[in-house]
C-alpha cells in the first residue's frame, strides 16, 4: 500500500475518527461511497475494519444496557466508551501514515 494518496489517507482516518461521534454510521457511508471505486482499496479495507469494529461496540453496548439492571453493565459500556475512543483514535492515527490497522477485538461481519 506504498501508492496510498494523502486523499485516501485522509477517508481512512475520517472512516475511524467518525466511529467515536456517529457509531458506525460514519464509516458506513465512506464504505458506501467508496466500495466500488478501484482506485479507493484502502480506504474500502479500512473503512470495513472501523465500520466491523463499531458494530462489535454496538453489540457490546447493548449488552452493557441489558446488564444495567444490576449495575455491571454500567461498568461494560464506559470500558467500551474508552476503547471506542483509544482504539479509534489510534486507527485513525495509522490510517493517516498509510498503515492498515487491524482492531485488536472486532467481529468481522463485513468481509
Amino acid at each position: 500500500m506504498n501508492d496510498v494518496t494523502q486523499e485516501q489517507k485522509t477517508m481512512a482516518m475520517l472512516a475511524h475518527l467518525l466511529g467515536i461521534l456517529t457509531g458506525f454510521v460514519g464509516p458506513l457511508v465512506i464504505w458506501l461511497i467508496n466500495k466500488d471505486k478501484a482506485d479507493s482499496g484502502f480506504v474500502v479495507d479500512q473503512s470495513k475494519e472501523a465500520l466491523n469494529f463499531q458494530i462489535t461496540l454496538a453489540i457490546v453496548y447493548v449488552v452493557g444496557i441489558v446488564l444495567s439492571v444490576i449495575l455491571i453493565g454500567i461498568f461494560i459500556n464506559l470500558a467500551a466508551w474508552i476503547a471506542c475512543l483509544v482504539f479509534s483514535i489510534i486507527g485513525g492515527m495509522k490510517a493517516n501514515e498509510g498503515v492498515a490497522y487491524r482492531y485488536p477485538f472486532a467481529l468481522r461481519l463485513i468481509k
